[in-house]
């Protein structure tokens, strides 16, 4: 996907989100008066609250603790030279206790920014693919990719307490032979809920595109390595099935991954005939040589991520 192309295309889905909530919730105040005014603003405090806080939530979730220089020197030298070849703060590295390889980055005005790596990641790539996924990462954080999210995310949940607080309405006004409005109401606003997670799911596997290009554009060979890494995180996360299964409550923040845990075995369809130990760059030709089938892009509207053919096909171009 070209740069512009990727560009306008984010711009016009979050045009579409907040063009799509302004107007609805226009008509929703329009038709139901001015008490429903309370319920945005409570979701909106509470999704500023839960962004302050979530990088200590997160900590705990993944059991995420700070690296300290003396700790890894190499690995805290790869984030500081790709911290200032991206023009930004140096993050704070942490190490997450999980065995599936994994990174994700993660930041909040009172906890600052952060890039983890899990140990899983450290035991399946290579130091020169660990570089491309922290690239990866801090793409993240130089385009703010929390806070947008954040952002679009609330539209959604202000539509989604909406149309339940509406059904739940309706519920004791019929009671009274009234209601139908508010049914009605509610049951829109359910509607455009899913509408648009389906637009801010496409967002999210925008911005993974954009944080795969700022890695390519940091990393010597950036395209090469984050490819191989990819592909290697994907082959490696679909043999761990136990261990996905007794992690299934970390997937909370899954969004905040580089790829997705809970969508390693449909990737990985894609290599079923290389061996897991196959050499690299033979992984990463096997992935390419699939071809996205219509049930591929029907799952990929549901995911926060790119399917990998896909993912992996921008690399090349970049290359």
């Amino acid at each position: 996907m070209g740069l512009w192309k990727l560009r306008f295309s984010m711009i016009g889905t979050l045009a579409i989100i907040i063009g799509l909530s302004t107007l609805f919730f226009s008509v929703v105040l329009a038709l139901a008066g001015v008490n429903l005014l309370l319920l945005p603003f409570i979701v909106v405090i509470f999704n500023i609250i839960q962004w302050l806080i979530a990088p200590y939530l997160i900590d705990a979730i993944y059991r995420a603790k700070e690296v300290k220089k003396s700790e890894d020197p190499e690995l805290h030298g790869m984030v500081e030279t790709l911290s200032r070849k991206s023009g930004i703060k140096t993050p704070r590295l942490m190490k997450a206790k999980i065995p599936i390889p994994n990174a994700f980055a993660y930041a909040s005005p009172i906890a600052g920014s952060r890039v983890a790596v899990t140990t899983g990641l450290l035991e399946t790539l290579e130091p020169e693919e660990v570089e491309a996924v922290i690239g990866h990462e801090l793409g993240h954080l130089k385009h703010r990719d929390v806070q947008v999210m954040m952002f679009v995310s609330i539209l959604p949940a202000i539509f989604y307490y909406i149309g339940f607080s509406m059904i739940l309405s309706s519920s004791y006004r019929r009671r009274d032979g009234g209601g139908g409005g508010a049914a009605l109401i509610g049951i829109a606003s359910i509607f455009l809920y899913w509408v648009l997670t389906l637009f801010t799911l496409y967002l999210s596997r925008l911005r993974e595109y954009f944080a795969d290009r700022h890695s390519a554009s940091i990393v010597e060979e950036g395209p090469r390595k984050l490819s191989e890494g990819l592909a290697k995180i994907v082959n490696s996360t679909s043999r761990m099935k136990k261990i996905r299964r007794d992690t299934n409550s970390l997937n909370s923040f899954k969004a905040l991954f580089i790829s997705d845990p809970d969508r390693a075995e449909l990737d990985s369809a894609s290599m079923m005939q290389v061996g897991a130990y196959a050499a690299d760059r033979k992984l990463v030709e096997e992935v390419l040589k699939k071809k996205v089938t219509s049930f591929d892009r029907v799952m990929e509207i549901f995911s926060t991520h790119p399917n990998i053919v896909k993912r992996l096909k921008a690399l090349q171009e970049l290359a």
